[in-house]
């Protein structure tokens, strides 16, 4: 696991809506946590921003002390775990679980042992 903090960190678009509004959050290695809010607030904004999908307009955002406003979503190292099982719905729960693991070369074994002990973790062993 990482550190992820976020430092002044908005998003304004092209036509002038700002999405995020200089947001500050550290979340620890080891930390749970869940954002809420009603729809439209910018929660999947913000976690695109991190996960390196939707571009920073300004601050930054740092994994393990390292600004990543510019690395490529696959150079970040990070996972996560949406509200639906399902990020791909024509795939499997395990596929898509496995997916990353997949792209990035891990063998057969590695990624079943992988994708069983963070299933277990989750507690989602029997939607596999």
């Amino acid at each position: 696991m990482a550190t992820v903090t976020l430092n002044q960190a908005e998003k304004t678009y092209a036509n002038g809506y700002k999405a995020i509004h200089g947001i500050n959050l550290e979340i620890q290695h080891g930390e749970f946590t869940v954002l809420v809010g009603p729809s439209g607030c910018g929660k999947s904004t913000l976690l695109r921003m991190i996960a390196g999908l939707e571009s920073i307009s300004d601050g930054e955002i740092s994994i393990d002390d390292k600004v990543v406003n510019k690395v490529a979503p696959a150079d970040r190292d990070i996972a996560m775990v949406f509200q639906n099982y399902a990020l791909y719905p024509h795939m499997s729960n395990y596929n898509n679980m496995a997916y990353g693991l997949r792209n990035r070369g891990h063998s057969k074994s590695e990624i079943d042992s992988k994708v069983r002990e963070a299933a277990r973790i989750l507690q989602l062993e029997d939607h596999l």
